[in-house]
């Protein structure tokens, strides 16, 4: 079935410093040569919002031929089971035209397996919204149970641009943010074609194109792995076919309206246009700038030395650069020097602070952001272990 919808380009821009409830820049996996953001990066901008087209039944209706996955009904409810090895019925509702997630139930999964299809859902976010970043309206929708396509309440709230709405969860933000309100229903329409292998040869790049309420957000965007929590994931073959899954996350959202068609088998031209990884080219200029960028952003930062010193050590991240190094690891020399003076109660009022210090050194060091001759960082890790901060 043909649909005609609107095009919301990428805005190109760098994001803002992070705000207290945006989380750590030192978290997920670091970029490499083809990536040059973080996994879940803070500095990573927000998708633009852009308005909604109107909901539209007739479009939305299952065309002839779709298998209806959910229409709201036990007997729909019933095509689906537990996330299991061994199944069984899902505590999850059939409640008012549409599925509702039970909290802490799991996650639920098709009886049947599909393979590449189109796939129609409408989703709804809890109302009045509660929670913030990942913690609100949060659930998922996994194709073949692997990729998933994001699921959350963005409407007003900021989180990982990787982990937006409507983004190949930890893989590719979606270009717009086109939610609508929490409590009304939002349109998705996913066309998914997973990679093909013959052998260890990719014969057939995977992807997805994602519309949100009628906004193009993902343009085929090439599946770089399945995606995932904190690590990037590596290329490789799907199976031929797998189970459509909805995450449980601990929030109460509701499905209705699910349709899948499956689709004819792949061909060459099927290939054209997927926007797959940058080159390593790109990828380094790309760094170059948003380093540039968080040191700027840095510099601002002289009346708060804690905060520019981690803002510099983020910078790190994205461009080794000697000076910014040293200079980062003579922050870090003032820093503990403080911490060394101060009476033992006075420290202890410090531990949460400390602690995220030392996390994001660890970082640093793990994805070898930085040297290893910053001698500051050892006396640091003597403070932690000595008040046996490093316990759990």
């Amino acid at each position: 079935m043909k649909k005609q919808f609107a095009f919301a380009a990428a805005a190109l821009v760098l994001g803002a410093t992070a705000q207290a409830n945006t989380g750590s820049a030192f978290y997920g996996d670091a970029p490499d040569a083809h990536h040059p953001w973080a996994i879940h990066d803070w500095n990573r901008p927000q998708p633009p919002r852009v308005e909604p087209l109107p909901y539209d039944a007739e479009k939305a209706k299952a065309p002839a031929g779709a298998v209806v996955l959910c229409d709201g009904t036990e007997a729909t409810l019933s095509k689906w089971e537990c996330d299991k090895p061994e199944g069984g019925a899902t505590k999850w509702i059939a409640k008012d035209g549409a599925f509702q997630c039970v909290p802490k139930s799991g996650y639920v999964r098709t009886k049947a397996k599909f393979g590449d299809c189109q796939l129609h859902v409408e989703w709804s976010a809890p109302t009045p919204p509660q929670g913030e970043s990942q913690g609100r309206g949060n659930s998922g929708i996994f194709l073949m149970g692997a990729v998933e396509c994001q699921v959350l309440d963005n409407y007003d709230n900021e989180t990982y641009a990787d982990g937006f709405a409507c983004s190949i969860y930890g893989i590719r933000p979606p270009l717009a943010n086109a939610l609508r309100k929490p409590g009304e229903w939002q349109q998705i329409d996913i066309t998914f074609r997973r990679p093909v292998y013959e052998g260890d040869k990719l014969v057939h790049p995977g992807y997805m194109t994602v519309y949100c309420n009628g906004i193009l957000v993902q343009d085929k965007t090439q599946l770089d792995g399945t995606g995932g929590h904190k690590k990037r994931s590596t290329p490789g073959p799907y199976p031929e076919v797998g189970p459509l899954k909805l995450q449980d996350h601990g929030n109460p959202v509701r499905f209705r309206n699910i349709w899948l068609q499956a689709l004819p088998p792949r061909t060459a031209a099927d290939d054209a246009g997927i926007n797959g990884p940058l080159s390593e080219e790109a990828t380094a200029a790309k760094r170059k700038e948003i380093a540039a960028t968080v040191r700027a952003d840095a510099a601002k930062l002289g009346d708060k030395p804690l905060d520019q010193m981690l803002r510099l050590a983020e910078s790190l991240i994205y461009e080794k650069d000697e000076a910014t190094a040293k200079d980062v690891c003579g922050k870090l020399g003032a820093y503990v020097a403080g911490l060394e003076a101060l009476p033992k109660n006075k420290l202890n009022d410090k531990k949460d602070e400390v602690k995220r210090v030392r996390g994001a050194f660890q970082y640093l060091a793990k994805f070898q952001c930085c040297g290893t001759d910053c001698a500051p960082c050892a006396t640091l890790e003597k403070i932690v272990k000595a008040h046996g901060w490093d316990k759990k």
